[in-house]
């Protein structure tokens, strides 16, 4: 039994949750989300809370359960508050600034590193070295901070490269004589 999916998922005051052609819409503050409903899994909308319980007794129904029940929690979660990560650049002459819909990177390459920022996500560059991507869509902004990192992994000899903020790098002893 999936002790995630029992919990019904909250709606604060203010957000909508509808059902349309198998497709759950959660409409709030910041916007509007929404997911593709799956056969195994029924939803129920009441007035304060959205309820997700298997369909049947199956394997497949119970292990998209407690999983399903979370995408719901963070559609009303991201049309509320919103998500957002933080990225870290360490290393002599790594910077980062947005240029309108431009991130310029540069992490040490002969060339500068144009990343172009998706719709529906805003990345901001308080100083040089942090960068701050947030946005409604939880998996979006995990995917657009995981395609920046991957520019420059940090290395676990000097530590240099993109972290995200609290990540800890196992740092190695160097050559020794």
């Amino acid at each position: 039994m999936s002790r995630i999916g029992k919990k019904p998922v909250a709606i604060p005051s203010g957000v909508t949750a509808t059902i349309n052609d198998g497709i759950l819409s959660v409409k709030g503050p910041k916007g509007e989300l929404s997911i593709p409903m799956v056969d195994e899994v029924s939803y129920a909308v009441e007035a304060d809370a959205v309820t997700v319980t298997p369909a049947n007794k199956s394997t497949k129904a119970r292990s998209y359960w407690g999983m399903q029940r979370t995408l719901v929690q963070n559609l009303v979660d991201g049309v509320t508050e919103g998500f957002s990560k933080v990225l870290e650049i360490t290393g002599v002459g790594y910077r980062a600034n947005v240029q309108g819909k431009i991130l310029k990177l540069q992490l040490g390459y002969s060339h500068d590193v144009d990343f172009d920022i998706p719709e529906g996500i805003e990345i901001k560059t308080p100083d040089n070295t942090t960068v701050e991507i947030s946005g409604m869509d939880k998996q979006k902004v995990g995917q657009v901070a995981a395609e920046i990192r991957r520019w420059r992994k940090p290395e676990p000899y000097k530590g240099k490269g993109i972290k995200y903020r609290g990540e800890y790098i196992f740092r190695k002893e160097g050559k020794k004589k």
